[in-house]
């Protein structure tokens, strides 16, 4: 359906339903939440709440699916440009990390989803976002420059977690430890993504 056509009426209900779950979600948690709740906050009636999911935990997987911010990162991350490998991970990186700062409620989204549920429902993440992470990996296989020869799902998987942990790192970091960093500290964490730790021998003092 058009993104400017009007909802239908269940489809707007719905809506609603993972609208005001995923808020009592990220205040009380999945398990401190009950269907009583979520149907009283979207003004439905529980037999109604029922019709649209069959329990709270496939609305749980609705608001994973609805909220993750990866539906956002991907097309961003698609207009990342650059002639070189390099450039272009630098572009798509900045792209990456300064739209996941805009979205602090995915740490909280992934606790939970870790914590309650052991991770189940990430599996269904991972099958909606690796065909397009693996295109991204192919943009970049594919720029002037050298890459080594890595597979696919693992250039894909490091991009994707190396950057991951750096949002996860920001936002968990105290200010003044961050500030130790400077201003650059996104810099750096490219440059060892793209060059690792280890000098190049011929750079290193003789022993």
């Amino acid at each position: 359906m058009d993104a400017s056509e009007p909802l239908r009426k269940g489809e707007a209900t719905q809506a609603r339903i993972v609208d005001v779950a995923y808020a009592l979600f990220l205040r009380q948690g999945y398990h401190g939440t009950s269907m009583r709740q979520i149907a009283d906050a979207a003004e439905i009636t529980m037999g109604g709440i029922y019709n649209h999911f069959p329990s709270k935990e496939a609305i749980w997987q609705a608001v994973l699916a609805d909220r993750h911010p990866y539906r956002e990162l991907l097309p961003l991350l698609a207009t990342a440009t650059g002639a070189s490998a390099e450039a272009y991970v630098r572009d798509a990186a900045m792209r990456l990390v300064a739209a996941l700062g805009q979205r602090r409620d995915l740490l909280h989204l992934m606790f939970i989803e870790l914590v309650e549920f052991n991770g189940a429902h990430i599996p269904s993440l991972y099958a909606a976002i690796t065909p397009h992470l693996l295109q991204l990996a192919d943009v970049f296989t594919h720029k002037a420059g050298q890459v080594r020869p890595i597979p696919l799902p693992i250039l894909a998987r490091s991009f994707a977690g190396l950057f991951f942990s750096y949002y996860i790192t920001d936002i968990m970091m105290p200010p003044e430890v961050r500030a130790l960093m400077g201003d650059d500290a996104l810099d750096s964490f490219v440059d060892i993504y793209l060059h690792g730790i280890l000098a190049h021998p011929a750079a290193q003092p003789p022993a």
